[in-house]
C-alpha cells in the first residue's frame, strides 16, 4: 500500500509513522523547509504535548466533538502518548495545571522524536514540497505538488487550519476539501488573545490575576453562560490574554458579532459575594482599614489601586456608602471586560471549525464521500482548551488515520 501524507505537523508525522509501521510505503510532504514548525513554537517553545487525564477527560473537553473523538482517544490515550515519547528518550513532567511537558522544556525534543520515529519506520520525508491540489483518478489519488504529480493508493490530509499562518498553516486544504464535496464549518480563531478593555485597564499591562473566573454570556435571551473558565487572567496593552481569556475566546468568535456577547470576570473566586460584602462591612478594627488595603490582601497592588481609583477615593471601610460597596462588589465579582475583537488567526493557537465531522468515519478518519481519502488533526472541526488537549487530539487522530490508511 502506498500512502501520501500531506503536512508534517503533529498529526501528519504521527500518521506517517503509524502507516509505515504497518508496512505501508509512505511519503510525507511538507511545504516548510523543516518538519513540525508549529510544534517548535508551541507552549512558548516548551510544547505542552498532552494533559494528565484519561481518554474520557480529553474527549469531554471537546464539546460537540466529544463522541467523534472517543474511538481514536481510546486507541491512543494520554498515557500512551507519554509512553511513546518517553520511549524516544523524551522524559516528561506533569505541572500543577495538569499540563504535560518535556522535562527539558524544549519543544524541539518532541519534534525530533516524531521526526526520527517516522524516518526509522521508513517514511520518506520531502520538505520544501508544497501541495497545490489533490484529486481522485480511478483507483488512485493524484497529489499535485509544486514539483510533480504523485500517484498514490491513499492520501492523508493533515495540513492543519489557519492559526499561526507564519508556520505555514494557511488553510490551503479547505479549498481542496470543498472541491471534493466536503462541507466546511465556519472557521474562526480560537485560543486567541482578546482585544478590548476599559481605558484605565491599559495601565495594568503585564499584570496577571492568578486565580479568576471569566464568563461569556449572551447579551439577549437566557443568561446561560456560553463559556466559563477558571485560571490566570493577563491584562495586556491590547486587552486580555492568559489561559482563561484564550479559553473563552472560541465562544466569542462563535458569535456572529462581538456585540452579541458580553464578558465578565470574577477576580476573587475564592470568596462568595456574601463574604466580600461582609469583609467590606468589617467593623473589627472600627472600620479604619482603607479600601485599597483590603483589596491588596486579595489582588495584586496595581489592580487593587486601580479599582480603588475607579471608586473615586480611597475611603475607610466605615465611610463607604451602600452605593460604593455595591460598585466594589460589582468590580470584584462581575468586572466588565469589554471585548471588541481578537488578535485573529495570526495569534490564535488553534482553528475552530473545519471539515464537518459527520462526513468522516471517527474510527478510521476516512472520508465518507471518497474512498482512500483520510482527514486528521486540526483540519477537522475539532478544537479543545489550552492544556495539551489539541496536541493529544492530533496524535490520536493522526495515528488512527495512519493505521487505517495502511490496510
Amino acid at each position: 500500500m502506498h500512502v501520501v501524507v500531506i503536512g508534517a505537523g503533529a498529526a501528519g508525522m504521527m500518521a506517517a509513522y503509524a502507516a509505515a509501521s504497518h508496512r505501508a510505503s509512505v511519503v510525507l510532504l511538507e511545504k516548510n523547509n523543516k518538519t513540525g514548525v508549529k510544534i517548535l513554537m508551541s507552549g512558548g517553545t516548551r510544547c505542552n504535548l498532552t494533559h494528565h487525564t484519561d481518554a474520557r477527560g480529553i474527549a469531554d473537553a471537546f464539546g460537540h466533538a466529544k463522541r467523534f473523538l472517543q474511538p481514536s482517544l481510546g486507541g491512543f490515550p494520554p498515557q500512551a502518548v507519554v509512553d511513546f515519547f518517553e520511549s524516544a528518550g523524551v522524559a516528561t513532567k506533569i505541572e500543577s495545571t495538569g499540563k504535560v511537558f518535556p522535562v527539558s522544556n524544549r519543544a524541539v525534543q518532541v519534534r525530533d522524536a516524531l521526526h526520527h520515529y517516522a524516518v526509522d519506520a521508513g517514511v520518506e520525508i520531502r520538505t520544501g514540497c508544497g501541495v497545490t491540489g489533490i484529486r481522485p483518478d480511478g483507483q488512485k489519488w493524484l497529489v499535485e505538488t509544486e514539483q510533480s504529480v504523485i500517484a498514490t493508493d491513499r492520501v492523508i490530509v493533515t495540513t492543519g487550519g489557519k492559526s499561526w499562518p507564519g508556520c505555514g498553516t494557511t488553510g490551503d486544504a479547505y479549498a481542496w476539501m470543498t472541491e471534493l464535496g466536503h462541507a466546511i464549518e465556519r472557521t474562526r480563531p480560537a485560543l486567541v488573545p482578546l482585544l478590548g478593555g476599559e481605558p484605565w485597564m491599559k495601565d495594568l499591562s503585564g499584570l496577571a490575576v492568578d486565580d479568576s473566573i471569566v464568563t461569556v454570556l449572551p447579551v439577549s435571551g437566557k443568561q446561560k453562560s456560553l463559556a466559563h473558565r477558571r485560571g490566570s487572567l493577563l491584562f495586556t496593552h491590547f486587552g486580555f490574554s492568559g489561559p482563561v481569556a484564550m479559553d473563552v475566546s472560541g465562544a466569542i468568535t462563535a458569535a456572529t458579532s462581538v456585540d452579541q456577547v458580553h464578558t465578565i470576570a470574577d477576580l476573587v473566586p475564592q470568596y462568595s459575594e456574601e463574604e466580600v460584602k461582609t469583609a467590606l462591612s468589617n467593623r473589627q478594627d472600627g472600620g479604619k482599614l482603607k479600601v485599597s488595603s483590603l483589596l491588596s490582601m486579595w489582588l495584586p497592588n496595581r489592580l487593587a489601586n486601580a479599582i480603588t481609583t475607579q471608586l473615586g477615593h480611597d475611603a475607610r471601610l466605615a465611610e463607604l456608602s451602600k452605593n460604593s460597596k455595591n460598585r466594589l462588589i460589582q468590580n470584584l465579582k462581575r468586572m466588565q471586560l469589554p471585548i471588541r475583537g481578537t488578535r485573529g488567526f495570526e495569534k490564535a493557537e488553534v482553528t475552530a471549525g473545519g471539515v464537518r465531522l459527520d462526513q468522516v468515519d471517527p474510527r478510521t478518519f476516512e472520508s465518507r464521500i471518497h474512498k482512500g481519502l483520510f482527514i486528521a488533526g486540526e483540519l477537522l472541526d475539532v478544537d479543545g482548551p489550552i492544556g495539551g488537549y489539541n496536541f493529544q487530539a492530533a496524535f490520536s487522530t493522526g495515528r488512527a488515520a495512519g493505521i487505517a490508511a495502511s490496510s
